[in-house]
């Protein structure tokens, strides 16, 4: 997940450690309660994981961004809030020996089952403006660009300029 998100996963981790925490374990306490609310699907071929979908389904009503709203995370509630009622692939991962095997295009198609159950009409996806790798995969099963918001950078060290929102409309 950290690979996936270019190390950003780890910055915010490190940011909620408090007396002494580990950034790592941090991190790992919030996958698995993610995890127990059903919002990850993990591809592990008994070996451990090898590619990783998590998401959830965003509300209809859009959530308000006071004054208060971290400023790293403006940008994301923003673009997420131009979605509502959708459902939100919030990371897919898969380790660099494992791509091009059809992974991504797998797990996009069980969320887009996870978004029919709900039944939702749509999905989306925010991608880094430098991630072409993902964006071509999106794109090439039907996302498409409909916004777009500047990167917060704060401290962390990233190549990244904008969040690109992509949705597809689901049959």
């Amino acid at each position: 997940m950290n690979f996936a998100g270019e190390g950003l996963p780890h910055y915010i981790w490190k940011g909620l450690a408090e007396g002494g925490q580990d950034a790592w374990e941090v991190g790992r306490a919030r996958q698995a309660s993610k995890a127990r609310e059903g919002q990850i699907v993990v591809v592990d071929y008994g070996a451990g994981a090898v590619a990783s979908l998590t998401g959830y389904a965003i509300g209809s009503e859009p959530v308000e961004i006071g004054k208060d709203f971290p400023a790293l995370f403006r940008p994301f509630q923003e673009l997420e809030n131009k979605v509502t009622e959708s459902w939100y692939v919030n990371v897919l991962a898969c380790y660099p020996d494992h791509r091009g095997k059809g992974l991504g295009s797998r797990l996009l198609g069980i969320a887009e089952k996870i978004a029919h159950s709900e039944e939702l009409n749509r999905m989306s996806v925010i991608v880094a403006d430098n991630n072409i790798g993902a964006r071509s995969l999106y794109e090439r099963i039907g996302y498409h660009e409909i916004a777009s918001a500047p990167c917060v950078k704060e401290d962390w060290e990233t190549e990244t300029e904008n969040w690109m929102l992509l949705s597809k409309s689901l049959p």
